[in-house]
């Protein structure tokens, strides 16, 4: 065995570690510095929009998982079905996206969230009256491009996140003074 064999490898070894001490960090600040997801991230929530539901039960039928679970009932005034129970075990749902991609009245999107973690089990199902499109809430670009352009770009680790810092301020002690029944004569 000769020296050269290993001098060599060490040698490319540590040049590829040199390289990466040159780079920029590529880790963030999680819960404070948040990046964007990418536009079509399939979110662990669904969100379903009432006006557009017609009960049809396509996105249950395709849900390979049968996390979806839907109870309607027959209005005979207004000749179309009304949706009485609208369901989603999001334990069970593997967020494959086939219930958003069958869905014939564009009632059903995939959510922007990804921060849904619950203790509970039970906590996981997702109720109609929680599924509704409210403020605060984002419906994901997936199998909708014109959503998808409305949302901001994903932000990569690979690219620098500049952060305004301030300054900390120097900390002025302030004097302690005792209440008065607790100075003593």
């Amino acid at each position: 065995m000769k020296f050269e064999h290993y001098g060599r490898g060490i040698i490319k070894g540590m040049s590829v570690t040199i390289k990466h001490l040159k780079r920029h960090p590529t880790v963030n600040q999680y819960p404070e510095q948040k990046l964007n997801t990418s536009r079509r991230i399939r979110g662990n929530e669904l969100i379903w929009d009432k006006k557009n539901c017609t009960g049809c039960v396509t996105c249950a039928k395709t849900c390979p998982q049968g996390a979806i679970t839907i109870v309607t009932s027959a209005n005979l005034v207004n000749n179309k079905y009304e949706v009485e129970k609208y369901e989603v075990d999001t334990g069970y749902c593997i967020q494959c996206g086939l219930c958003v991609e069958a869905c014939p009245f564009k009632a059903l999107f995939m959510g922007y969230a990804y921060e849904r973690a619950k203790y509970r089990r039970p906590e996981l199902v997702q109720q109609k009256e929680d599924m509704g499109l409210k403020e605060g809430k984002l419906a994901s670009g997936y199998f909708y491009p014109d959503i998808a352009a409305t949302l901001p770009r994903q932000t990569l680790l690979i690219e620098k996140v500049v952060e305004i810092r301030e300054e900390p301020k120097p900390v002025q002690e302030e004097k302690k003074v005792a209440p008065p029944e607790a100075v003593k004569k």
